[in-house]
């Protein structure tokens, strides 16, 4: 656990007992795809008594902090990433999963950009048809 306390500090983070619960699931070493409602079902499996506005607060500031990506898949759907590494994902809508796409993209015809807009990075979600 004082690893975990030291990753949360080095990280600008106060490692509160539920910082710490949530750190620990997430970054034990395995890449995760999350949302705060699965996060939360998970960690009241646990029976860590940690509320749903807890987990979600703890996963945006773990976010702003660099330690999570964030996807937007819809207007209700939000899943955070402990890869943070630039990649793409498979999305299975029936299974509401998110897969990480292993192998490199090649992406040609993308439309001309905006006047004065350049191209940051771009990022696929492909989705599986069920």
């Amino acid at each position: 656990m004082k690893d975990i306390k030291d990753f949360l500090r080095s990280n600008s983070l106060r490692p509160t007992k539920q910082r710490v619960l949530i750190a620990e699931y997430l970054f034990d070493g395995e890449n995760k795809h999350v949302t705060a409602e699965k996060l939360s079902n998970e960690l009241n499996r646990r029976r860590t008594g940690i509320s749903l506005a807890t987990v979600y607060n703890t996963l945006h500031d773990f976010y702003e902090r660099g330690l999570l990506k964030k996807l937007s898949l819809g207007l209700d759907r939000v899943y955070f990433d402990t890869n943070t590494d630039h990649h793409h994902h498979f999305y299975s809508d029936k299974e509401q999963l998110l897969i990480d796409i292993n192998n490199k993209l090649k992406v040609s015809g993308l439309p001309k950009l905006p006047k004065n807009k350049k191209t940051n990075k771009i990022e696929v979600i492909v989705h599986l048809d069920n």
